[in-house]
């Protein structure tokens, strides 16, 4: 965030709540079929504000990614409410009220890097001088701006990754949902990203969804981190993160933030025995 966006964010928090850019009221889904029936979900109640940022962290199957595509009208809960900003999934996904990073960058190996950028805004009609200065700016805020006429397989992992944030961050979205991004890189770059992630976040102001299994990662980034159990997913516990607003990699050595690692330890440790 941008010193005046961090005012902003003060002011409205002195105010009062933020508005709910997520809020799930009892959601369940279950998948059918072949036979077999699968309960993914089961009574997930979470709200999440303007600005926060939200990791979702749970043991593999546990619904974490259900829940983030239930939220992006990918999949539909079988019963509760789930509204995104104050429309149903179905309606803030028609008007493009969120952005979506996959595990994978999922880049057209044809297109350069400012015209993969630049593809949703093609689609939304969105004017061919407007759509050039977005891409730019985007690029810029991710650190990416000279390779804006490099092909995909011409850049790194992370870079791709990268280029993925910048393309769903190019449509200026409310939210973000974000799917393991760094889930497949190695240390030293998931690293470097999540650094990079934490003062793009400080700049923009998103409101960020983002799931991992990593403790260190939830810690680092987030505001909130909400804990679930195994299958059925549900939510064990919401850890609010006091850690300050300006992070470097060194925090991860303090005893504040090893003391929110440990309740999120615990909390998964509890997930695990769930009843």
């Amino acid at each position: 965030m941008t010193d005046a966006a961090l005012l902003s964010l003060e002011a409205n928090k002195a105010a009062g709540p933020a508005p709910a850019v997520v809020a799930a009221r009892g959601v369940s889904l279950v998948f059918e079929g072949g036979g077999h029936r699968v309960t993914a979900l089961a009574g997930v109640d979470l709200t999440i504000a303007a600005g926060d940022f939200v990791s979702l962290i749970g043991p593999s199957g546990c619904g974490k990614t259900t829940l983030l595509r239930a939220i992006a009208d990918l999949e539909r809960p079988t019963s509760g409410e789930l509204l995104v900003n104050g429309m149903t999934p179905s309606e803030a996904r028609k008007r493009r009220s969120y952005g979506y990073v996959f595990q994978a960058p999922a880049l057209y190996p044809w297109r350069s890097v400012a015209r993969n950028v630049m593809l949703p805004l093609e689609i939304m009609g969105v004017p061919r001088a407007e759509r050039l200065a977005r891409a730019r700016h985007y690029l810029d805020l991710v650190g990416l701006r000279e390779f804006t006429h490099k092909f995909p397989w011409q850049l790194s992992g992370g870079m791709q990754q990268r280029v993925s944030i910048a393309r769903a961050l190019a449509f200026e979205p409310k939210l973000l949902l974000m799917d393991e991004p760094f889930g497949a890189l190695d240390e030293i770059t998931r690293d470097r990203l999540n650094l990079h992630l934490h003062e793009l976040w400080r700049r923009t102001a998103t409101t960020v969804v983002f799931v991992t299994h990593s403790i260190s990662e939830a810690v680092f980034l987030s505001t909130r981190i909400v804990v679930m159990s195994a299958r059925p997913g549900r939510i064990v516990e919401i850890i609010d993160n006091d850690l300050p607003v300006s992070r470097d990699l060194g925090l991860r050595e303090t005893p504040a933030f090893l003391a929110v690692a440990r309740r999120v330890r615990e909390a998964l440790r509890a997930g695990h025995s769930y009843d």
